[in-house]
């Protein structure tokens, strides 16, 4: 008879810290990151071109979303981010610039870090191709010298 009420005993209280871990895991959700877009396109752009873009972050989640720090792979790529709390539902924007000096195509990664639950190093890129700028043509030309005339 002892051994049958130990036993219950014990089942339901397996059961009861089953369950509670079980609601502890549905009701937690945390701050969530979500992107407008994956990679930004700046296509074909000539040297010396606007170097911004925008990325936009949605917290999706249930509680603030932080971001720690924005990082570019490499230095001609300087991503711009806030590090005040992002509100359920509320968006930030990230802005990126990149060095259109630079000539030829590029790929380059951009890594948001922040304490969301879904992706706490979310990575973006940007790509596209720079173009060298077209110089333009010197408008002062040297002036023939000019012939004598004959004034008699």
């Amino acid at each position: 008879m002892k051994n049958l009420i130990l036993s219950s005993v014990l089942g339901l209280m397996s059961f009861g810290v089953f369950a509670q871990s079980e609601a502890k895991v549905s009701t937690e959700g945390g701050p969530m990151i979500s992107i407008d877009k994956e990679v930004h396109d700046y296509g074909t752009i000539v040297q010396n071109a606007e170097p911004f873009c925008v990325f936009t972050v949605t917290n999706t989640g249930d509680q603030p979303l932080i971001i720690s720090k924005c990082q570019g792979s490499c230095g001609c790529t300087v991503p711009e981010c806030t590090t005040e709390p992002i509100l359920p539902g509320a968006t930030s924007a990230i802005r990126v610039k990149y060095d259109t000096n630079r000539i030829g195509a590029f790929t380059k990664q951009v890594t948001i870090n922040s304490n969301a639950t879904n992706n706490p190093a979310l990575q973006v890129s940007i790509k596209g191709v720079v173009n060298a700028a077209q110089s333009t043509p010197s408008l002062e030309k040297e002036a023939a010298p000019m012939a004598p005339t004959d004034a008699k």
